[in-house]
């Protein structure tokens, strides 16, 4: 029962952007459309367990919010008049172009369970982005809407209040409210594109390496972000910051399959067995991530991609090119102010000179967040690689300290449960 209850929380998580693209396309009613959604995906999982999953669970999840949202519509008009009412519940043009030969926009059924052609997830991650809202907000808003996300944990993972964030996201949906649901023009798709792919890369990160709770890997998110790259990528084929994402992507989630082990415990890069990792997703990443670089001046995603392409060329850890990857980090540091990327780059210094240089380089990134207030999720990456390049060093007190300074700043339960066994590890003579 266990198994059969998990595959219908992945279903309807794979399944829950998708019904609400369909909605917000017919009706055009942002926040009333999530909520109708999220009671249906509650229906859903109340009686699909007890009847069994319906042969079309997309369409069943779209008729049954639907009929939630025509009702609510029909108790917030009632409040006025009649007539407004039966306007309200009559899709406008403006919502959705229909293809030849399917008749008036939205009309009947079948235009609510239609297959689109690039999927409703796609139209609604624009729509997400749109220009008129802050870099912020289009963030938030995606990671809700589209990648399921909750507030807490989108929260969590900007380092702020979750009334803060609840609003933040309220007012976007409000900004949006009314706008056309459509893929935008090609001028109007570029300008977007960057929000576009920055949500799409914290929503593949979530993904996997989660924030917090008992999982270290959600595979429905890092799928859900690959599968909206490639739907870009099949928009903007000559793109290059597309098709580096998709290489990051694949040659990060490449190495799944080998980044835990049987209780679910944290395996890292170093100590992982490279046989397991997915050689196939390899393949393809490395392809794309040199053609990425050919399609224009090197960005980040593509450097990024060339980073992730020496790791999993490499066949065994001691074989991997650091050099070149300390190489690519200057020039990726140059780019973007991302303190992932300058801590990253910290670790290649380490690996090409010294831990204790490494250390010099940490520590100069832990004062420059001081200085800017930052506290909490970066502090425990900043302390787990201190603690990692102290143990190097052969400061095994140090070390001690600072992996359970990060253990203790960590959400993540197999993170901080691995931080805590380098830590206790240390405490024996043998360590």
């Amino acid at each position: 029962m266990g198994r059969a209850t998990d595959d219908i929380e992945d279903l309807l998580r794979r399944h829950a952007p998708q019904v609400l693209g369909a909605l917000v396309r017919r009706y055009g009613h942002f926040d009333p459309a999530e909520d109708s959604v999220q009671e249906a995906l509650i229906a859903a999982a109340e009686q699909w367990p007890r009847d069994g999953i319906p042969d079309n669970p997309r369409g069943w999840l779209i008729r049954v919010a639907s009929r939630r949202l025509t009702d609510r519509l029909r108790s917030d008009e009632a409040r006025r008049r009649r007539e407004e009412t039966a306007a309200a519940l009559t899709p406008a043009d403006a919502f959705v172009t229909p293809p030849p030969g399917e008749g008036p926009a939205g009309a009947g059924p079948s235009g609510l369970d239609r297959a689109p052609s690039e999927d409703d997830t796609l139209t609604l991650l624009f729509l997400c982005c749109h220009p008129a809202l802050s870099p912020a907000a289009q963030i938030a808003l995606t990671l809700r809407a589209v990648g399921g996300l909750t507030t807490a944990e989108i929260a969590r993972a900007h380092l702020v209040p979750e009334a803060t964030m609840a609003q933040r996201i309220s007012r976007a949906k409000r900004t949006v409210r009314g706008t056309r649901f459509r893929q935008p023009d090609a001028r109007d798709r570029d300008q977007r594109l960057a929000a576009v792919l920055q949500v799409l890369y914290l929503i593949f990160n979530e993904g996997y390496t989660a924030t917090a709770g008992p999982d270290l890997h959600r595979t429905d998110l890092a799928r859900e972000a690959i599968r909206l790259t490639r739907a870009v990528r099949r928009l903007l084929p000559h793109e290059g910051r597309v098709t580096g994402l998709l290489a990051l992507m694949l040659l990060t989630e490449a190495r799944t399959p080998a980044r835990t082990g049987p209780d679910g415990e944290l395996i890292p890069l170093d100590e992982q067995d490279r046989a397991r990792w997915d050689r196939t997703a390899i393949a393809e990443g490395t392809a794309l991530a040199e053609e990425a670089l050919a399609q224009g001046p090197a960005g980040d995603y593509q450097l990024q991609a060339a980073i992730a392409a020496l790791h999993d060329e490499a066949e065994h850890p001691e074989d991997t090119d650091w050099p070149q990857i300390l190489a690519l980090y200057d020039l990726l540091v140059q780019r973007t102010p991302d303190p992932a990327a300058a801590l990253g780059r910290a670790v290649a210094v380490a690996m090409v000179h010294g831990p204790r240089a490494g250390l010099a380089a940490v520590d100069a990134l832990a004062g420059a967040a001081g200085s800017a207030g930052s506290a909490g999720q970066r502090n425990y990456r900043l302390d787990a690689v201190r603690a990692h390049l102290l143990e190097r060093a052969g400061d095994t007190a140090a070390a001690r300290t600072a992996y359970r300074a990060a253990a203790d700043a960590t959400l993540s339960e197999p993170e901080a449960r691995y931080l805590r066994m380098r830590a206790d590890r240390l405490d024996r003579p043998d360590g």
